[in-house]
């Protein structure tokens, strides 16, 4: 947030600086449209960078679904300081509601299936944490943060161990576990389901499909749960994974659907400041 004041405010706000210096307002944070309210939880953050004098009140929770004009935050105090910080207030709410928004359409579009919906590493540089925050605030799940917390094996990998590939990765395995933390975990992606019935022998938690459309899908489930892994290996889909075909998908019985969209595809919404009053 510092860097995003720097980049906008720089040597000051040569508009502002044409307000008398004493004058206050009270400016409202307003929904345009329907969305999925995320990132109020920063904005009396925000507000003190500028002045401390701002005063924030946050109206609606960040998660929650909003129609449009919804005035979902107000911030009171010094004008200058108001106009100074509306730009990148706006910025922050705008995008990540427009992730959380996004998200939800996800998310509600498998509400009573097994399938759970997750982000992936394919964020804006500088904003994973935020992203990632409002995927959660959108009600899905992260995948995991960096490529420190989580082994993940992707096709790359197997083509740069050569001819090996899959059938020289059991081994290499053996001990990463331990260097995890609690909540790590170890992956493989496959892309055939040849590829899976090995991937299947090793000690792994989860398994990728990679691009495998809803039929392979049903195979690879299958041959999971005939091998008694059910509970054991979790199998995420992931790929060409749209809002059109993800029930479709989450139909087929794998535990997870990682999507990139979520982040790197989401709009900003609209939202709006308002200059209520002022004195």
């Amino acid at each position: 947030m510092e860097m995003a004041k720097a980049e906008d405010f720089a040597g000051g706000d040569v508009t502002s600086a044409i307000l008398p210096g004493g004058i206050t307002c009270r400016g409202r944070f307003v929904a345009r449209e329907p969305l999925v309210f995320c990132g109020g939880a920063f904005l009396a953050q925000i507000a003190a960078d500028y002045d401390k004098a701002i005063q924030t009140k946050v109206s609606v929770a960040e998660g929650v679904r909003v129609e449009a004009e919804t005035v979902l935050a107000e911030w009171f105090g010094p004008t200058r300081a108001i106009l100074s910080a509306e730009r990148v207030a706006l910025n922050f709410l705008q995008r990540l509601s427009g992730v959380a928004t996004a998200t939800r359409k996800y998310v509600d579009a498998v509400a009573d299936t097994s399938a759970e919906i997750y982000d992936t590493r394919k964020t804006t540089p500088g904003w994973r944490v935020l992203e990632k925050y409002a995927v959660r605030a959108g009600a899905a799940r992260n995948h995991r943060m960096g490529l420190y917390d989580a082994v993940m094996v992707k096709d790359n990998h197997l083509a740069a161990m050569g001819a090996d590939g899959l059938t020289g990765l059991a081994g290499k395995l053996d001990g990463l576990r331990d260097s995890l933390g609690p909540d790590g975990f170890i992956e493989v992606e496959v892309d055939t389901l040849e590829q899976l019935a090995g991937a299947l022998k090793m000690d792994v938690d989860v398994i990728l499909l990679d691009n495998m459309p809803p039929e392979q899908l049903d195979g690879a489930v299958a041959m999971r749960n005939k091998a008694g892994l059910e509970g054991r290996i979790e199998l995420e889909a992931s790929g060409g994974i749209t809002l059109e075909n993800v029930r479709a998908a989450a139909g087929t019985g794998v535990e997870r659907i990682a999507i990139g969209a979520l982040t790197h595809s989401a709009a900003a919404v609209d939202i709006a400041m308002e200059i209520e009053t002022t004195v």
